[in-house]
């Protein structure tokens, strides 16, 4: 597992790239004491500010989710997929979004929501792989190997901190990729444990045992195996006992977890959630499947900021929403939406200043059909970066200057 390194050349970002600590279950020593619940006096500021990011994963269809339901180019374009005024819930007298989504109206009306219209990028890509990378690293057309808050963590902890970042998924993203920071990656907590074959296994348990160290390096080996198997033992113990009173909707895709250990007191500053499986990639029937997604979507959000400041957490969080691209303008022959270019992405929380922000595409100027973006995403990554999280150059992060939307109350 260490094959070609001396022990005393290890130092701790090598062994856990190495493998002790099972990287294919995304595992960093948790390294702090027993679980407790957080306090309502959480000390605010940017030092306790945390960042949860969501990904929709399948390109979102931007236009029936805030839809534009005075504009007639959207009906002309979409005469059977267009949602009619009188099923929405209107935001305002432009903006309406889809009937099951009370969460995001409750939100934008108690100005906990931002809204921000055509976000997107130069010389889309129409690949869902593809542009999910462009998004996952902050850096289109670069390959570069780390994701833009895996640069994000890199930059705020260059010491690489344990348990900086969690990641809510089956299998670690690209986005949170890091070069000092191992990411603590898992999906379901009950089975959540180092990643090793059966003969690995027991040697990670004999690490992990106490003993006597023989030298500093021994001793550091050892530690990084018991902080290793604290961890599994925290984040499972950290889950099944949190109790709320919260209804996170009928499908739970991740929240609900990073709740739990933002209760529990974790060091995490960088949470990322996936809505499993390309659920929105809506090319066939897309009606019916959207707004039930819609719904899952605004209810498991809503609560969860709810269950934020039910906690007294509420002003240290904020959620950033965002999809790999839109869909098309018009729809297809298939009652669905193909992949498109340009679509909204969303901010919430207490400190956030709802509302709108960007400009929505025009529906009349299409390229060959899509909308053109009118918000580079960088600038969404610039707002949560420098102004959220406190990161006074974000230019080496996102690769480039951005300026950041004025969405965070000052």
């Amino acid at each position: 597992m260490l094959k070609g390194l001396r022990l005393g050349e290890i130092g701790r970002r090598d062994v856990l790239r190495a493998g002790l600590i099972g990287l294919g279950g995304g595992i960093a020593g948790f390294g702090v004491g027993p679980v407790h619940e957080a306090s309502a006096s959480a000390p605010a500021g940017v030092g306790s500010r945390i960042l949860v990011v969501v990904e929709l994963s399948g390109a979102n269809d931007g236009l029936n989710t805030i839809v534009p339901y005075t504009n007639d180019a959207y009906y002309r374009a979409r005469p059977k997929l267009g949602v009619r005024p009188e099923k929405l819930r209107r935001l305002d007298d432009e903006f309406g979004v889809q009937s099951g989504m009370a969460g995001f109206e409750r939100l934008f009306k108690d100005g906990q929501l931002a809204i921000v219209h055509g976000v997107g990028y130069d010389n889309p890509s129409f690949s869902h792989f593809t542009s999910m990378a462009y998004w996952q690293t902050g850096a289109p057309n670069s390959g570069d190997p780390y994701g833009w808050l895996g640069r994000l963590a890199d930059t705020l902890d260059p010491s690489g901190g344990d348990n900086y970042i969690v990641d809510v998924e089956a299998r670690q993203s690209l986005a949170v990729r890091a070069r000092v920071h191992v990411p603590l990656t898992f999906f379901q907590p009950d089975r959540f444990k180092r990643d090793a074959t059966y003969e690995e296994e027991s040697a990670l348990d004999r690490l992990a045992a106490p003993r006597t160290a023989r030298n500093s390096a021994e001793a550091f080996l050892y530690d990084v195996a018991a902080s290793a198997q604290r961890a599994e033992v925290h984040v499972r113990e950290a889950c099944a006992a949190y109790r709320t009173p919260i209804d996170y909707g009928l499908v739970r895709f991740g929240l609900e977890r990073v709740a739990a250990l933002i209760a529990a007191g974790f060091p995490t500053r960088i949470y990322y959630v996936s809505y499993p499986h390309n659920a929105f990639d809506t090319h066939v029937n897309q009606a019916d499947t959207h707004a039930r997604l819609l719904t899952y979507t605004s209810d498991h959000i809503a609560a969860f900021l709810g269950d934020m400041a039910r906690i007294g957490r509420g002003p240290d969080v904020a959620v950033m929403v965002f999809s790999e691209f839109g869909r098309r303008v018009a729809e297809n022959a298939n009652l669905g939406t193909d992949h498109g270019t340009a679509g909204p992405s969303f901010i919430a929380g207490q400190a956030v200043r709802g509302g709108h922000y960007g400009a929505m595409p025009d529906l009349t100027a299409l390229d060959d059909g899509n909308m053109r973006f009118t918000t580079e995403f960088r600038r969404v990554y610039a707002t949560m970066a420098a102004t959220w999280m406190g990161c006074q150059d974000p230019a080496p992060v996102l690769k480039g200057e951005f300026e950041p939307l004025p969405v965070f109350q000052a």
